[in-house]
């Protein structure tokens, strides 16, 4: 609403210049402008970093940009002009708190490459600017503000992350409390419960394996599932799913880290369910809807079978070396020799 009044305020005061026609003085280059309010602030030099708000219109008083409706204003740092369009020779010709009119001929700012004029602007028009300038500032000093800013957003954004952490590790003691299970937590916090073992062998980074799974937050909503009873019995709508066991090659980054970690842990035949926390799923990001940031997951899975991966032959791969190095330095001593 603030910015939408600031908007209205700013366009009012320009038109009601506009209608007291206003005297412009126009540039080497062609442009026009017309201070209608002078600031008191510092001159703008070559090099500055201004910051300043405008709106765009073309000659049928047609918005064509604005920094109000994008909610921020625009900042450059003032540098020779390369097209009158750009405004840089403008710039230096006011102080921080002008308010100015610029008419920028459209046949300028196209000429030499026409192609690109939208029918908009055709030609002997004008673009029009209502410009302010907010603030100037040496590259220095603006690179210290943005880097202060930064600063600023990281050490909040770290806040809020413990904070959710937090609540995360306290939703997650909650559910197992409820649920009155006593899960194995690996280092990097996946918690697990072998449901039903099996004396299959162990997957390999790089095999291959086949999975049947189903995926619920820590509140019962479940979001996936390869199942199509289960997907049916929890409401879950998968319009055109083909309802079959996942294939993927494990420790291939194929899928999230907490499955990648966790199906290492299984049997082939062996049913579990991992409580995996946000960091080894989707983040501070999430995923869709049903996942929000921050989100740790429960997936039961079941290891239907492990397809033997194809690794590189080591052995092979150093003898091959082995004799490549041999043979050259066989040859660099002949030569040697022959000398």
């Amino acid at each position: 609403m603030k910015k939408a009044l600031l908007y209205i305020i700013f366009s009012a005061a320009f038109a009601g210049q506009a209608l007291a026609q206003p005297v412009f003085t126009k540039t080497p280059k062609g442009a026009q402008y017309s201070i209608v309010k002078p600031g008191n602030g510092a001159k703008v030099k070559q090099g500055d970093v201004i910051t300043f708000n405008y709106t765009t219109k073309n000659d049928r008083d047609s918005l064509l940009g604005s920094t109000f409706q994008r909610g921020k204003p625009e900042m450059v740092q003032v540098q020779p002009s390369r097209n009158v369009a750009d405004l840089m020779d403008i710039f230096t010709l006011l102080s921080v708190k002008d308010s100015v009119l610029v008419r920028i001929p459209t046949d300028s700012a196209y000429a030499g490459h026409e192609e690109a004029r939208p029918p908009f602007l055709p030609k002997g028009s004008y673009l029009n600017f209502a410009i302010k300038i907010e603030r100037a500032q040496t590259l220095d000093e603006a690179m210290a503000e943005r880097n202060a800013a930064m600063e600023k957003a990281k050490a909040e954004q770290a806040a809020m992350g413990a904070k959710m952490k937090g609540e995360e590790a306290a939703s997650t003691a909650r559910y197992i409390a409820d649920k009155g299970i006593t899960p194995q937590t690996t280092a990097s916090g996946l918690k697990y419960v072998v449901t039903s073992p099996a004396t299959g062998r162990k997957p390999l980074a790089g095999d291959t394996l086949v999975v049947n799974y189903a995926g619920r937050t820590l509140d019962g909503k479940l979001f996936d599932s390869s199942i199509e009873t289960v997907a049916k019995a929890g409401g879950l709508q998968q319009p055109g799913r083909n309802y079959e066991p996942l294939k993927f090659v494990v420790g291939n980054s194929e899928v999230i880290r907490g499955w990648d970690e966790g199906l290492l842990l299984m049997n082939e035949g062996s049913k579990a369910t991992f409580i995996i926390p946000s960091v080894l799923a989707y983040g501070e990001r999430g995923a869709g809807e049903d996942i929000k940031p921050y989100s740790p997951l429960v997936f039961d899975i079941e290891l239907v079978k492990v397809i033997k991966g194809k690794p590189k032959p080591v052995a092979a791969i150093k003898k091959k070396v082995v004799k490549k190095t041999t043979a050259k330095k066989t040859a660099v001593k002949k030569k040697v020799t022959r000398k």
